[in-house]
């Protein structure tokens, strides 16, 4: 049997209380810090004594909750900016090995993972790709528009359909002012292509051209 671990969760809210719930049955000791007082009695009407109230970004309530002896730090407040702050002074100031961020605008995901938090769970993009799972993946996808131009750069996705499956480059119909930039294939390194590149089912591929000749385009790489 594995050993039980101290877990700090900040923020007593849904997320936390079925967290909490879930890690005591698992025999894990849990404390809750939550602002609120009537979420901390709620909590404790159902948890029993494994909450107090406070502020889980401030040194001192972080101090009380024994957080030198924590395992792992879980912050799951509505608000990102509290989250990564609970996880810094976790990390920085009580030496905690592992903490985890409910990050809450996918946008900010990237910014946790610079500044060391050691795993973050975005709702949002875990449900996108459970969704993009079931929608099949935009052929073509515009990457960049040169300003005040009309060139522009595209990635487009080689379907089953597609005519240019099985075609080398140089057999393809495409407008004259288009160039395969790059070939993505799975399982490989990307690699500007040569004109005896043969197009497969799934390869993606960079393509330079011109707002007047996507229409074409799609018809040469997708049909």
């Amino acid at each position: 049997m594995l050993k039980p671990l101290y877990i700090v969760i900040v923020g007593g809210g849904n997320i936390g209380y079925y967290l909490s719930k879930a890690l005591l049955s698992q025999g894990h000791e849990v404390l809750i810090i939550e602002r609120d007082i009537r979420t901390c009695e709620r909590l404790e009407d159902e948890l029993g004594s494994c909450s107090m109230r406070g502020d889980g970004c401030e040194t001192a309530v972080l101090t009380e909750a024994g957080l030198n002896r924590a395992n792992v730090l879980i912050a799951t407040t509505s608000h990102d900016e509290d989250n990564l702050a609970s996880c810094q002074v976790a990390k920085h100031r009580f030496k905690v090995p592992r903490t985890i961020a409910l990050v809450n605008n996918p946008i900010n995901e990237k910014i946790f993972k610079k500044l060391g938090i050691d795993a973050t769970i975005s709702v949002t993009n875990t449900i996108l790709e459970h969704v993009e799972q079931e929608i099949p993946a935009h052929s073509l996808i515009h990457l960049l528009t040169m300003s005040g131009q009309m060139e522009e750069v595209v990635e487009m996705t080689i379907n089953r359909e597609s005519p240019a499956v099985g075609k080398s480059i140089a057999h393809l119909r495409l407008p004259a002012d288009t160039t395969i930039a790059l070939l993505m294939r799975e399982g490989e390194r990307p690699r500007i292509p040569g004109v005896d590149a043969v197009l497969k089912e799934n390869d993606r591929v960079i393509v330079l051209t011109t707002l007047d000749s996507e229409r074409n385009l799609e018809k040469a790489l997708i049909g």
